[in-house]
């Protein structure tokens, strides 16, 4: 009985260790990483889902890799998730909060809330230099931004007012024409 009750408590503690105790559904960051709202337009955009299981290129620096796989793994726990200005939740999310949830919760680093705000973190980066975990910014109207952080071969995870939490192509038309800034945060 008492080997009964012991493989019970140890079957317990499994089960309950391997149950969503991390935020939001990952492992934060290691130590080896170096240091809005859309107008219409964004709805033209190819609505395809992609997978992304190659993004991670072998020719990239090991850190590069693992933001990459970070990345990834981001966009598998929030794909799909829709819209919600103010929203930061499963149920409904913007972008400037993806980027908070993103940052905090895979990379354990805490960035401000709104887009406005995200603009004035980071070093300014040329859009030639853009790299994998920069944030990238838009000017989607008059007085409305949007972000999106890069993964890699110029896509970008982002919430999408349309579809949601997506990967898009810097290059599409609507991105490439309203494309605004790039901060590195790491």
């Amino acid at each position: 009985m008492a080997m009964k009750k012991g493989t019970v408590l140890i079957l317990i503690l499994f089960i309950t260790a391997s149950c969503g105790v991390v935020k939001r559904g990952t492992v934060p960051w290691t130590e080896s990483a170096p240091e809005s709202k859309t107008e219409l337009g964004e709805d033209d955009e190819d609505n395809e889902e992609k997978e992304i299981g190659s993004f991670v290129e072998s020719s990239q620096p090991p850190a590069i890799q693992e933001m990459q796989q970070f990345l990834q793994l981001a966009y598998q726990d929030w794909k799909g998730t829709p819209y919600l200005l103010g929203g930061a939740g499963y149920s409904g999310i913007d972008c400037s909060a993806f980027m908070q949830v993103v940052f905090e919760d895979y990379f354990s680093i805490q960035i401000p809330r709104t887009t406005r705000e995200q603009l004035q973190i980071g070093r300014e980066v040329e859009r030639a230099q853009i790299q994998t975990g920069d944030l990238v910014f838009f000017k989607t109207g008059r007085t409305t931004f949007h972000v999106g952080v890069m993964i890699s071969n110029g896509e970008f995870l982002h919430a999408s007012t349309s579809n949601g939490v997506k990967i898009s192509k810097l290059s599409f038309p609507y991105w490439r024409e309203n494309y605004l800034s790039t901060k590195r945060i790491f």
